[in-house]
């Protein structure tokens, strides 16, 4: 058995939240350095925690990354994606399920989160999204966002 079969494989189930003002600003989070994908933009979301409902921990990470509080209008997608093993991580297989449900911002104020999982919480134009450097869940959101 070689080193990379012994990793274990795992599942990370996560949701996150698509939110646009009434001026079709997109709401985006940045991922702060020590995580993969540093200094690029995403959603609003995250891992879910054990037996919580996905639509429960989008709004829970709306809230944890930017301040505000919002509430679920649909479900936009769920897709998954695969990486190989890194063993140099102690990584194994890995498999990604999200869920992104369109989100309508009900109060809060926006901020930044001080020490979690994003480091800045902003909204964006359309314009601004084609230079600002984001993951590929943002790209797969924004095709959605074409078709409402």
């Amino acid at each position: 058995m070689t080193a990379e079969q012994a990793l274990p494989r795992w599942t990370r189930n996560s949701a996150h939240a698509l939110a646009t003002d009434d001026r079709g600003h997109v709401l985006l989070v940045r991922v702060p350095p020590g995580y993969p994908e540093t200094g690029r933009w995403t959603l609003p979301g995250g891992g879910l925690d054990f037996g919580e409902d996905p639509a429960a921990g989008a709004v829970r990470e709306l809230t944890e990354e930017t301040g505000l509080t919002g509430r679920i209008v649909s479900l936009v997608f769920v897709d998954s994606r695969t990486q190989p093993p890194r063993p140099e991580a102690n990584l194994g297989e890995w498999h990604g399920i999200r869920i992104v449900y369109r989100v309508e911002i009900t109060g809060g104020e926006l901020r930044d989160e001080i020490d979690g999982s994003t480091d800045a919480a902003a909204w964006f134009t359309r314009e601004e999204l084609q230079s600002l450097p984001i993951v590929d869940l943002v790209a797969v959101a924004l095709e959605h966002l074409e078709k409402e």
